[in-house]
């Protein structure tokens, strides 16, 4: 299609340009500058890479985690927030339900997933080994309710079950 007429709009864009995107547009948060002053349990090392305060998000909390050999969290919920955990290197184990009844474990590569308000407990499944994770919310804020459970002995190992693995995977 051809115009014969002139046009009646500016094809400069230069006034789409938005000034504060030099610096509050995209950010990089190198490995080295994460902040180590976030609430932290014996035996791990959590560290905040993305939050309010390091760059403005609002929706997200992301950061690292170090798992001390034959360490583990108590257990704990997130109350509404989704997190995500992506194991790096070693091994992780994760109880939960109830009374910490399920188990299921997940490697280098791995990805977590723990809904809302799920009981749950994070082990190094390793007596040697550092247990290293990247772990995002879904909320800047640092929600974790301490529980008081009574764990059973021996936790019902659970498969992942999914498209790729219809009768379950470890």
């Amino acid at each position: 299609m051809t115009h014969d007429h002139p046009h009646s709009h500016d094809h400069d864009t230069s006034h789409t340009h938005h000034p504060a995107w030099k610096h509050d547009g995209v950010r990089v948060v190198p490995g080295n500058q994460l902040d180590g002053n976030v609430p932290s349990t014996p035996g791990m090392d959590r560290k905040a890479a993305i939050n309010f305060a390091r760059v403005g998000a609002q929706k997200l909390w992301a950061g690292t985690v170090t798992i001390h050999p034959d360490a583990k969290t108590g257990a704990h919920h997130h109350g509404p927030l989704e997190s995500v955990i992506y194991v790096v290197r070693g091994r992780a184990r994760m109880r939960w339900g109830e009374h910490l009844e399920f188990t299921a474990e997940a490697g280098p590569g791995d990805f977590i997933y723990v809904p809302p308000y799920v009981p749950h407990q994070e082990i190094n499944a390793s007596a040697t080994e550092v247990l290293e994770c990247v772990l995002c919310r879904s909320d800047g804020q640092a929600v974790a309710v301490n529980l008081d459970i009574e764990p059973v002995e021996k936790p019902e190992q659970v498969l992942w079950v999914d498209p790729t693995h219809p009768t379950g995977g470890v």
